[in-house]
């Protein structure tokens, strides 16, 4: 099925057209050992492979100055459905980042890990690596379905893994079915039929318009955040079983700073379907995106525009009459929280699970914790498995009793902190990358955000607010990796030092916050927030949640609770 008119399509498409599935020039600009960098064309092509090419911006304007390319390197991103990895798994994944990365590891807020730090000429023993881990980047990045997220804390649900099961299904059901990049990353057999005998059968030649996101969701954990999905599965526990999924479609965080065409939007909720129609709704929602969606505009090019500008019944329509059958009512849920427990627990079966906090979700060696040093060393000795989380954070689950002395040993060697005692803002914070490697972000985020909770947590502690959950999202600019629009306080860089700051969403994920001041800078922030802050201990009602009272307080206007 086609669109119902020809419009001209952006040059981001008519790369993809002419690039031979993907291929494009990459072997060559690869092999080019004059330069760190690779062609505008082939550095779009690469993000199908999992990789983006970056540069130090620290470093950029020196490195002009002395009349130098900037300093390139390459971020890889690896596809991990649900973030869970054995642990022969992490230390094979370990040894890529200290042997061609900078020596860090990153959680994302996709349940995956990223390298940063990669130069070129390492780029394919890396890729090499990941792959000795039982791992690939394909679709990690790209015009196609992205990471897929899940519900996967072991002892919150004994349904997580039936939830991980189904976001490993639909990943390999969704997965490009490219050979370029074996070609080109492990030495596969080159194919040498003409470019139009090869197929892709979901995505054809020019795959999505844009990316594209899905997650798998289990009530009353909204740990994924699944209205900012394009597609959203929300598990519903009968007689605890799974006896299906309410489908959401059309969340989405990205927009364009004084752009009022674009923005963040929360997914809708258009019915229920049984698990064993997962699939099928799944690659026809991604059909109609490929086919319907913008592919002029790629700012307007995410499914959430499709959505709007072609309306819900439509789709709704759309979807059903490509299935050939109707998807049932919605079936009640509810969701009460979007963070991570952070702490030891003990599941009913007697094993312990860790939920470590990471700050920003960085894994690197410093003076105050050996990250990368201690994860190592737990992975030599651990017998269960390692489960990333959207929010950033690590989980060592499965620890049998006998084992967690040993466990909590290697901990105190390797100076790793206490989250248990960390303040409630701190627990629901995220940040995404931004400065020095992001080249879109516009202000700081990562480096930023604990010089911005030093200076909060002092005032919350001041109002006895310290242990109470406010979730507080950064993000360097308007993308949103961080989701910075569901956070009740969200931060948008605008400028070096300045940030939109919004307020009022909703702590379980289902209400976007709002705009409340432009362009202020971080002296700014804290006399902003501090008098609210004091307001909402004073006058808070039972349970109340920041975001809810902000509304309430009059210092927004009410827009909907929370689904």
């Amino acid at each position: 099925m086609t669109t119902e008119k020809q419009v001209p399509r952006s040059e981001e498409e008519a790369i993809k057209e002419r690039s031979a599935y993907l291929r494009g020039q990459i072997v060559e600009a690869l092999a080019d050992d004059v330069t760190g960098s690779v062609p505008a064309p082939d550095g779009m092509l690469l993000k199908f492979h999992g990789t983006y090419q970056q540069d130090d911006r620290d470093v950029r304007s020196e490195r002009l100055r002395q009349k130098l390319e900037p300093a390139y390197s390459f971020m890889i991103r690896v596809r991990m459905p649900g973030g869970v990895c054995t642990p022969a798994q992490w230390l094979a994944l370990d040894e890529v980042a200290r042997q061609h990365a900078d020596y860090s590891l990153r959680l994302t807020t996709r349940q995956t890990l990223q390298y940063h730090g990669v130069l070129k000429r390492k780029l394919k023993a890396a890729m090499a690596g990941i792959k000795h881990a039982l791992f690939d980047s394909i679709a990690a990045c790209g015009d196609v379905n992205r990471n897929v997220v899940c519900h996967n804390n072991p002892w919150l649900s004994p349904l997580h893994d039936e939830l991980h099961a189904w976001s490993r299904r639909l990943s390999d059901a969704l997965l490009p079915k490219m050979r370029a990049y074996h070609e080109i990353w492990l030495d596969g057999e080159k194919v040498a039929a003409e470019p139009e005998e090869e197929q892709e059968p979901l995505y054809g030649a020019t795959y999505l318009p844009r990316k594209f996101k899905i997650g798998l969701a289990l009530p009353p954990h909204n740990d994924i955040d699944v209205f900012a999905q394009d597609l959203g599965f929300i598990a519903i526990v009968v007689d605890k079983k799974v006896a299906g999924f309410n489908v959401s479609v059309g969340g989405g965080m990205g927009t364009t700073h004084n752009d009022l065409a674009t923005y963040p939007r929360l997914g809708d909720v258009i019915g229920f379907v049984l698990p064993e129609q997962l699939l099928e709704v799944a690659e026809n929602v991604v059909r109609i995106q490929r086919d319907f969606g913008d592919r002029s505009n790629r700012k307007h090019a995410r499914f959430k525009y499709t959505l709007d500008d072609r309306g819900l019944d439509w789709f709704k329509a759309e979807l059903e009459e490509r299935l050939g059958w109707r998807l049932q009512a919605a079936r009640p849920f509810r969701f009460e929280s979007t963070g991570d427990p952070l702490g030891w627990v003990r599941d009913g079966r007697g094993q312990w699970h860790l939920t470590l906090g990471v700050l920003s979700g960085r894994l690197r060696d410093t003076p105050e914790t050996a990250w990368l040093s201690g994860l190592r060393a737990i992975a030599a000795v651990h017998q269960g498995d390692f489960r990333l989380t959207a929010n950033q954070n690590l989980i060592i689950a499965r620890i049998d009793e006998q084992q967690k002395p040993t466990i909590e040993k290697l901990l105190d060697e390797h100076r790793f902190p206490d989250a248990g005692r960390w303040g409630g803002l701190r627990r629901n914070a995220l940040s995404c990358v931004a400065f020095p490697t992001c080249g879109l972000a516009m202000a700081e985020s990562e480096r930023w955000l604990p010089i911005l909770l030093a200076r909060l947590e002092p005032i919350l502690k001041k109002a006895r607010l310290e242990k109470t959950a406010i979730t507080l999202r950064v993000t360097g600019c308007p993308n949103g990796c961080a989701r910075p629009f569901l956070g009740e306080i969200g931060l948008v860089g605008k400028a070096p030092g300045r940030y939109k700051l919004y307020l009022g969403g909703g702590f379980a994920g289902g209400r976007l916050n709002q705009l409340y001041r432009d362009g202020v800078s971080e002296d700014e922030i804290i006399a902003l927030l501090g008098p609210i802050i004091e307001h909402y201990a004073k006058e808070r009602q039972r349970g109340e949640h920041f975001g809810d009272f902000v509304l309430r307080a009059g210092y927004l206007p009410e827009t909907h609770a929370e689904p």
